[in-house]
Parts: structure tokens; sequence; C-alpha cells
């Protein structure tokens, strides 16, 4: 246990009751009585640590009531902070005056849960739509996931602004282009912005819900479809959590081939993002030509690991698919040529005044607002924060491979793009590196399903940014409760902070520079 956490804990555990939960593994995790939850957010706040996803449980099949979680970070200390809930009239103390991002998890909560957060400023629904029952809580074990909700009638109330010459302009839930739906409400005067408001739900699935009615094996086949395009991140993620739980170590190698696969990932992404920010600012050249690229190493996917996304290669215990000498010949060609290529384009990408008029001082989201709101990934990389899950974290194989993370300070548009160009090049270097490092043997160990009451945590650095997943196993062998948390669901909040005093046809452009999962966020 870090000095930090060590510190935090004597910081709160002076007012009260303070033990430690036994049965988490992967992060220390302690619980506490329910007055001293939001205290300890309170302490953990000053201590530096920013609210990393927030939760609840229905335990019930335990026979206890309902439990609330909090995990923190800071750098590389993950600290899960616990409280038991009454099943009678649930409620527990929001952390919203302490934590932006507290106030979508917790408006997520009491939707999908049933559970108040006393205190919280805005209990709107959040995920949960105004035609659903409002007493259907989803995430109960008494809620039947396999009965359809009869469908009521009901207005949401949007965030208005009054004022002379202030119009509203929506956007969406459906969009022009071939993209997930959601909801854009904003104020302006004239073409400049002075609030927007984000809505989504849109494409829930209830698959939170749905991971309690699989076996562990299909459940990772799910982890993989949460957020199509972080398939990895996320099977990843779910595995790691489930191993943690089980004491299962996967071999060597096949920490390996994760990694090559999530660099992979993140270099698919990140070409075809700069080049859709490029068509954003009507650089159609740059966006064919980078989507060539980013073509090429999808079929590099397919012809290794069966998959362009490389869907279902990450399994409990391991990876199902090896890299083949033939295999790692094809991913050096394609690494020389894609290079090349990629570095005579970004040339021209610099070299543009007109694509520099439209990037610079854009959709500026400033490193004291990135740090508020709790941001993660590129989108915390190009406002300042210097912070990536895996040289932090230290896990296999980064713990012995040094990292270049760039960041930004700037957090306009073009420092967005810009983090994307160094993580392309960045991974490409760490690809070479693992391929030349990759050690013999299997590429899976035995897994068995975790201990009843067992609970495994995870997080790991998607191409976004921070994936989270907690994990818990039931009395019977089953899984009790998954939790998801892609980088998405606190990176939304960026995007309504970094669009004030922009004009509304900066829009797109700036939405395009975070391009952040609505599939990943309703779950």
């Amino acid at each position: 246990m870090s000095e930090k956490i060590q510190s935090a804990l004597k910081a709160f555990g002076e007012k009260g009751s303070v033990e430690i939960d036994g049965a988490v593994k992967g992060a220390a995790a302690y619980s506490v009585q329910a007055d001293l939850f939001a205290h300890a957010g309170r302490v953990l706040k000053e201590e530096g640590f920013r609210l990393a996803a927030e939760w609840a449980s229905d335990e019930t099949p335990f026979g206890r009531g309902f439990a609330v979680h909090a995990v923190y970070a800071s750098a590389g200390d993950y600290l899960i902070i616990k409280t038991e809930v009454p099943r009678d009239e649930p409620s527990f103390q929001s952390l919203t005056k302490y934590f932006p991002a507290a106030s979508r998890f917790e408006r997520q909560i009491n939707s999908l849960m049933g559970i108040v957060p006393e205190g919280h400023p805005d209990l709107r629904p959040w995920i949960k739509h105004e035609d659903w029952p409002v007493d259907a809580w989803p995430l109960r074990k008494s809620f039947d996931g396999n009965e359809p909700m009869p469908r009521m009638s009901g207005d949401y109330q949007w965030v208005m602004a009054e004022g002379e010459g202030v119009f509203e302009v929506a956007v969406g839930p459906v969009h022009a282009g071939i993209i997930e739906p959601g909801h854009f409400r904003f104020q302006a005067v004239g073409e400049n912005i002075i609030n927007l408001e984000t809505r989504f739900g849109y494409v829930h699935k209830g698959i939170e819900k749905r991971f309690e009615a699989l076996s562990w094996n299909e459940a990772v086949k799910l982890a993989g479809r949460v957020s199509g395009d972080s398939t990895v991140a996320h099977t990843e993620a779910f595995c790691v959590a489930a191993e943690e739980a089980s004491a299962c170590t996967p071999p060597e190698r096949a920490r390996y081939i994760r990694a090559i696969m999530m660099e992979r990932e993140r270099i698919a992404n990140h070409l075809g993002d700069i080049g859709a920010i490029c068509n954003d600012t009507a650089f159609a050249f740059l966006h064919y030509q980078f989507s060539i690229l980013r073509e090429k190493v999808l079929r590099t996917n397919k012809a290794i690991f069966g998959h362009r996304l490389m869907m279902d290669s990450v399994c409990l215990g391991g990876v199902t698919k090896d890299i083949s000498i033939a295999g790692i010949d094809l991913m050096l060609e394609e690494a020389r040529s894609v290079l090349e290529e990629f570095e005579r384009l970004i040339k021209i990408y610099e070299n543009n005044p007109s694509q520099e008029d439209r990037l610079y001082n854009t959709g500026v989201l400033t490193p004291e607002m990135a740090k508020l709101i709790g941001a993660v990934g590129f989108v915390a990389r190009s406002s300042g924060q210097n912070m990536d899950v895996r040289r932090d974290r230290q896990y296999a194989p980064y713990d012995t491979h040094a990292l270049v993370v760039p960041v930004l300070s700037s957090g306009d548009v073009h420092a967005r793009a810009w983090v994307r160009v160094e993580e392309v090049r960045e991974s490409y270097r760490l690809i070479k590196e693992f391929i030349g490092s990759l050690p013999a043997g299997p590429i899976a160990a035995g897994w068995n399903p975790p201990l009843p009451g067992a609970s495994g945590f995870s997080a790991v650095e998607g191409w976004r940014g921070e994936v989270i997943y907690w994990v818990s196993c039931g009395p019977g062998g089953n899984i009790n409760r998954c939790m998801v948390r892609d980088a998405s669901s606190v990176n939304w909040l960026s995007i309504e902070q970094a669009i004030h005093g922009n004009i509304v046809p900066d829009f797109p452009l700036c939405n395009k520079s975070f391009n952040q999962s609505y599939s990943g966020h309703d779950l």
C-alpha cells in the first residue's frame, strides 16, 4: 500500500470505523460506515485523488441490502471505498460537491438501482428515459430483465437559458452521419454558444444487467461488444478483473500478445480520428489518406488474429490467438510502410494554414477543468494531465518497457489531434519492442471461477483512456454484478465545458476531436 493511501486512510479513519474489504482483489478496498462515505471523499479530494467511478450493487443474494462503491485514483494507486445501504428507503451521501464526475454516476445509480444520493443537486434520470416506469430499477435482483417494461409518458426537463437574443439549437439524437444517437441541446446568442447540455441513453442495452445472466466465458464475449471500437480494451479489462478475483495469472506470452493488440487498436482508431478531424475541416484528401492507412492496419489484424477489430482474441487466462513468425514479419512490414506514409501525411497536415486556423484555439478544455472533471486518456493528456494507466499502474509488459507519454497543455482541437499523432508513433515503437521481447510458451492458463463473494478490480489504458471493471461473484459461482466504466463516462463531461465561447458550426469538429463512445456510455 502506498504512503498516499495510508495517509488518506489515517485522515478519515479517525472519524469512525474503517475496515479492510478482503473480498476485493486488484485494488486496495475498505468498508466504511454510512456517515463516513462522503467524508472519505472529501479527504481523498484533499489528498489529490480523483473519483474514477461510482456504482451500486445489490447484495441481497448474500442476505444483505445494497452497497455503494466509489473508486478513487491517484497515479497508479486505486482505492475502493464501500458503504452498506439498507433495503428500506435506501440512500447514501452524495459526492457531487467534491467531484463533478459524481453527478452522472449518482444519477445513474438513482435511475437503475433506486438508491437516493442525499444532497445531489440534480436528480433527473440518467440513462433511464422518461418512458420507463418510475419504479423500475433494472439493476436490482428483483427486476426481471426478460419481461418488457410497460411504456409510460413523461417529459425530460432540459436546462433552460433565458435573455434577449438567446435561442436553442437541438442536434440529434439522430444524426446526419452513420454514428450512434446522442442529443446535444445548445443555447446560443447569435452563433456563440453559451451552454451545451448533452443527453444519452438512446442505445442503452442493459449490458450490466445482462452480465448477471451469463456464464463467465459468455461474459467475455459481451465485454468485447460494450464498445466495438474498443473491443480489446474492454475484453482485457473484464478478464483482468475476473482473473484478479480468481487468482489466475496469464502466461507471460499472453500478456505480450494482449499488449500488442491493445497498441494496434490504439493505432487503428487514432488514424481514423486524425483523418476524421481533417474531414471536418473540409480537408478531404487527408481524410481519405488516413483512412487508407487505417484499412492497412485492419487488414493486418484480420490476417493475424482472424478479425479486423481483433474481437474475441482475449480470453480468461490469456488469449485465443497466437502470433506466428509470418505474423511478426507482416506486422513489421506494416509498421515500416504505414509509418513512412504517416510521416509524409503529417507534414502536409502541419503545413496547411486553413487547417491551422480551424484547429488552434478551438474547443479549449483548460488543464484546470480537465483535472476538476476527472478527464482521462488523450483528452486529459492534451489538457496538461500527465496520466496513463500503462505507465502509472505498471502492469505487464509495460512494467519492463519504458513508455513515453505525450502531454500538451493547450487543450484545443489541435492538441487532441497531436496527442494522437504522437501516440501512433509511440505505439508502433512499443509493438516493435514487444515483438523483439516476445517470450516463448503457452498463450493461456487454466482458469476457474472465483469463490462466492470474491470480487476483482481492473484498470487498463484503452485507446480513449482508462477503462475500469469491477466484477463480483455470486453465491452460486455466477456473476453477481459487473460494473463497466468506459473512458467516455467521464470524458463526455469535457465537451460541455470545451464548447463554451465557440460558434455552433465548430461543434462537429470539437465533437470529433473528443470522439467519445455512445455505446460505451449507454450501458
